[in-house]
């Protein structure tokens, strides 16, 4: 039987840097959270998902770049079920009726993500994400970004779309498109690095060189318990490099370590902490006890805060946003003395 090829009408989504080795299902999964596991291998078969141009599997591991082809009911964010029954109007709420994006949101969380906009145009907006929120939805995840993006509609003629992640446990800085042409054009500024993100985190002990660049190639690796960590020993490991310098110290301590990724693996910035022997305070998946050392205030949450992106639109314009330090973060600052000024948010020379 001839291979079917996707109807000329598809559209595709091009894999971010933070997506790259994830598998195909998985970032199906991850963009479609409402669709069915047997609707995803019968568009796998039927050719009507394809990577690239060709057929692909559901384990299939994607690449930074590629470009994954959708039929139209995803492409317009819906599944086939949901393409063969009439829309339902949109609300802020949540998806349709409150549901398709996630729970209905009440009155005050949908003023707590309002209010946590940072800038906005006509093609971007940028939000202060709180630790513990999810960017996307997930195994046994009920709230998060993803399912609140009608909230962050305002004047615009359809939802703001995800162009990168942050952790779960990471606060700060997070773009948002407001039209398909600056969905791609953020996408590819991400992929090209013309986007550039600038972290601040507090780390247990201080690194022996103030300044400097980790090259430490990474790749996801199941340790004990099933656990998933990004791990240099890892058969799928890739080129991940970082810049850092130290901000400030706390004798021997602990830092505050200003980080820019050259590149965008997942956790890279935890991971390449740890491989320098300051995980981030707080991070015990990659850290252990090691990450929770005895210090003026108890560490619930993780240090680890995008603090500055500076975006170049097409037609050269830059915006730089700046995201405060979240209330957990800032209480470190304070208890250790870490004082804030100008130099702190400088991006490093390439």
């Amino acid at each position: 039987m001839a291979d079917p090829v996707s109807p000329p009408e598809a559209k595709g989504r091009v894999v971010t840097d933070d997506e790259d080795g994830l598998r195909l299902d998985r970032w199906l999964k991850e963009h479609f959270p409402g669709l069915p596991f047997g609707q995803v291998q019968k568009l796998l078969r039927t050719g009507q998902i394809r990577v690239d141009g060709g057929r692909a599997k559901a384990n299939a591991r994607l690449a930074a770049g590629q470009e994954v082809r959708l039929p139209p009911s995803l492409r317009d964010g819906g599944s086939d079920a949901a393409a063969k029954t009439p829309a339902k109007p949109k609300t802020a709420r949540g998806g349709k009726d409150g549901k398709a994006g996630g729970p209905k949101l009440s009155d005050h969380e949908i003023k707590d993500i309002q209010a946590r906009v940072l800038y906005r145009d006509a093609e971007v907006l940028v939000i202060d994400k709180p630790a513990g929120l999810a960017v996307q939805g997930g195994s046994g995840l009920g709230r998060h970004l993803d399912g609140m993006l009608d909230a962050l509609r305002f004047d615009a003629a359809e939802r703001p779309r995800l162009t990168h992640r942050l952790d779960k446990d990471t606060s700060g800085v997070l773009v948002l498109a407001r039209t398909r042409k600056s969905a791609q054009w953020l996408t590819e500024g991400f992929r090209h690095r013309t986007i550039k993100k600038l972290y601040w985190a507090a780390v247990a002990g201080v690194p022996e060189i103030a300044q400097g660049r980790i090259r430490l190639d990474l790749g996801k690796r199941r340790g004990a318990g099933g656990q998933e960590k990004m791990d240099a020993d890892a058969e799928d490991a890739k080129r991940a490099e970082t810049l850092y310098r130290v901000v400030e110290r706390l004798s021997r301590k602990t830092a505050w370590l200003a980080m820019e990724p050259v590149t965008g693996r997942t956790h890279q910035l935890r991971a390449h902490a740890e491989a320098m022997g300051t995980p981030i305070l707080g991070d015990g998946k990659y850290g252990g006890p090691a990450a929770f050392p005895d210090l003026p205030v108890p560490l619930k949450k993780m240090q680890l805060h995008a603090r500055r992106i500076v975006i170049r639109h097409p037609n050269g314009k830059l915006t730089s946003v700046v995201a405060p330090l979240p209330p957990h973060m800032q209480v470190l600052w304070d208890a250790l003395g870490f004082s804030i000024d100008q130099s702190a948010d400088e991006l490093f020379e390439e």
